[in-house]
């Protein structure tokens, strides 16, 4: 998994998943975003459902549960059928 078992001081980089992949932010209790991108040492997560993107240190990220993945593609169907995300 992307962040899970890799410490503050590991020297090995870790893969930077595709644009759009669904990531969980255990810094942020799980929080559920898309992946946008790397922006210096942290990489760019934004709500699926739309808003504002956060920044995450890349060992605080971990692949998205099924149960998560659901939750996040309703959100963001739900606020395209409001017209709030294209």
């Amino acid at each position: 998994m992307y962040g899970e078992n890799a410490s503050p001081n590991s020297e090995r980089p870790l893969p930077v998943p595709d644009p759009g992949t669904l990531l969980a932010d255990t810094s942020r209790g799980d929080r559920v975003g898309e992946f946008q991108g790397v922006a210096g040492p942290y990489w760019s997560l934004r709500p699926a459902g739309g808003g504002r993107e956060w920044e995450v240190e890349p060992r605080y990220v971990r692949p998205a549960l099924l149960m998560e993945q659901l939750r996040a593609r309703t959100a963001r169907l739900n606020a395209r059928s409001r017209g709030e995300v294209l």
